[in-house]
């Protein structure tokens, strides 16, 4: 399993010196990558973040972080589709060319509204504009003199350079619902939901088995973004986590594996949405993870940004050193 954690590039601890620094420290603690959100219009999530609007652009930050470290991963989790797909695969081409093959771009369809009709693209399929990204990137990263045309996007003969470091940039999809894990074994190179129940990663992780092998082709990686939260003690490291947010949140997901009450209604009920314990909890926890598929797990500590350096060091000194 790869490892990684989102890096604070939005709200109230968004700063130079916790990002670059923050992803320094990251490759040193033997991190395999780190990961940026996307929005336009940033309002914040009310049972994770404070009212802060700050939000630092997710691919600037890409390119910030790998001109300062080696072989980190750079990922976006998840990139929204309200760039058009050919300033993408410029920005993309140029990254890789600059700190590496590295990044890996994983897309969304997105949660709000707003943030499309701002650019008068409130109309748009958000889940197709990814699908038109998916295809524009795959053809103008491999090819020259593209012509294109579907029901979001229309040019002809364009070629973009610097093509990827590497070749092809993988695509991943972003997205917990069941749609999201097919279009991934469609179209995609991995598949990554944010916070999603224990029960219901395993259950599109088994469909995404059978759609794979009745396509003749391999599985997408397996990648997920809990929220963690990592201290000595487990009442100590549940004490920043906004635990009724959560469960709200987790009750409202329209597709989601109940527990046997019906409900999420226990810490315990929101297994696979939270990581929150003592280092040996968190080592139990991936070790859940690992057995229903997940290759990469992301570590989304924005409960903790205010620790930020600490959780680093404390996850990699011993947790990740577990699985090493």
């Amino acid at each position: 399993m790869k490892f990684g954690l989102l890096l604070p590039h939005f709200g109230e601890h968004a700063s130079r010196e916790n990002v670059i620094e923050g992803a320094k420290l990251a490759e040193r603690a033997g991190f395999d990558s780190v990961w940026v959100r996307d929005h336009l219009v940033f309002e914040p999530h009310g049972e994770m973040e404070k009212p802060n609007r700050t939000f630092y652009d997710a691919l600037t930050v890409l390119t910030a972080v790998g001109a300062v470290t080696e072989r980190l991963e750079l990922g976006t989790g998840s990139l929204i589709p309200f760039r058009h797909p050919l300033v993408t695969a410029l920005m993309a081409g140029t990254i890789t060319q600059l700190v590496g093959p590295r990044l890996v771009l994983g897309f969304g369809a997105g949660t709000f509204d707003h943030e499309f009709e701002v650019i008068e693209w409130g109309g748009r399929d958000r889940v197709e504009l990814v699908r038109s990204n998916a295809e524009i990137l795959r053809r103008v990263f491999a090819e020259n003199d593209v012509s294109y045309r579907d029901a979001n996007f229309a040019f002809e003969n364009v070629t973009i350079e610097p093509k990827p470091a590497g070749g092809a940039v993988p695509f991943w999809y972003c997205g917990a619902t069941p749609r999201s894990a097919r279009l991934a074994v469609e179209f995609c190179d991995g598949w990554m939901p944010g916070r999603i129940s224990m029960d219901t990663l395993a259950k599109r992780v088994s469909t995404m088995d059978d759609l794979a092998a009745a396509a003749g082709r391999k599985r997408p990686t397996v990648a997920v973004i809990p929220p963690t939260s990592i201290e000595r003690t487990r009442e100590e490291a549940l004490r920043q986590v906004n635990v009724p947010g959560l469960l709200a949140w987790a009750n409202k997901a329209k597709f989601a594996v109940k527990p046997p009450s019906g409900r999420f209604e226990t810490v315990e009920d929101l297994s696979g949405q939270l990581i929150a314990g003592t280092p040996g909890d968190a080592i139990a926890e991936i070790e859940r993870f690992a057995s229903v598929g997940v290759e990469h797990l992301v570590f989304d500590f924005r409960f903790k940004f205010d620790r930020w350096f600490e959780q680093i060091e404390l996850l990699g000194g011993d947790v990740i050193g577990n699985f090493r």
